[in-house]
């Protein structure tokens, strides 16, 4: 579904992504792993188009994404997720996914005067957001403002409002971060609710691996901007580089 070949990112003459090489299969879920300034984020930022990579291509479905900007590869059903969640606070979590439905010709200036000619389009929006609610869990909160949510509602609304572009593939960057402990749990389940009932796919940075890898099915592990492992979470966690990089005999032992 994704393919990363010879990736390179620089900032000055820090080689923040070092000729990277990856693949993604459709309807997996995958975690993207390593220390602070490793660069992870700067990875999927060159992915989802909101960096410019200095070499390298970016393929989604064998379509050539690399360089693009991040509303055009959206439309192709690749989306980015934020680790700081970023609603619009006054909004209700209903409000906030119908914002973010792209196909609603009632947006234009010159149909806006023309009710019936985007009505249907406003019922489907309705319709989706709903069923969306649904999955997420959210319904019983669609006429709550989006500042009186939780930590871990922010991140599902978030999950959300990705969902409402059509997202196929979603990079989420850090989604249990600062969340407590049984809502990140909740966060994941929910994703692999998604991955089993829309066939969505999931690349995921997430510091906290302890609880992610309970869930995902591959792991690539990062260090200085090259992957040094990668396969199966067991596989990976026990790996003699992994260890010594960044795991630390803190982590290994619980």
């Amino acid at each position: 579904m994704l393919v990363v070949d010879n990736l390179v990112k620089t900032f000055g003459e820090l080689r923040a992504v070092d000729s990277l090489s990856m693949s993604i299969d459709e309807k997996t879920i995958t975690l993207v792993m390593g220390p602070n300034g490793s660069g992870k984020t700067t990875l999927i930022n060159c992915i989802s188009g909101f960096l410019q990579p200095n070499q390298g291509k970016v393929l989604y479905k064998d379509i050539d994404i690399t360089g693009l900007p991040p509303h055009s590869i959206a439309k192709y059903g690749l989306v980015k997720t934020f680790q700081i969640p970023a609603p619009f606070k006054k909004l209700t979590v209903l409000e906030n996914l119908l914002v973010s439905y792209p196909s609603n010709r009632g947006e234009s200036l010159l149909r806006a005067p023309f009710k019936m000619s985007w009505m249907d389009d406003e019922r489907e929006a309705v319709k989706i957001a709903t069923g969306i609610m649904k999955l997420l869990k959210l319904e019983d909160l669609q006429d709550k403002p989006a500042w009186d949510l939780s930590g871990g509602q922010l991140k599902l609304l978030e999950i959300g409002r990705a969902l409402m572009n059509d997202a196929k593939l979603l990079l989420l960057d850090e989604p249990v971060g600062s969340v407590n402990p049984v809502l990140a749990h909740d966060i994941f389940s929910h994703i692999l609710k998604l991955r089993r009932e829309l066939g969505t796919t999931f690349l995921i940075v997430e510091h906290r691996i302890e609880l992610a890898m309970e869930y995902v099915d591959y792991v690539c592990a990062m260090a200085n901007g090259r992957i040094i492992c990668e396969g199966e979470p067991k596989e990976v966690i026990s790996d003699e580089n992994v260890i010594e990089s960044y795991l630390g005999e803190a982590y290994i032992g619980d």
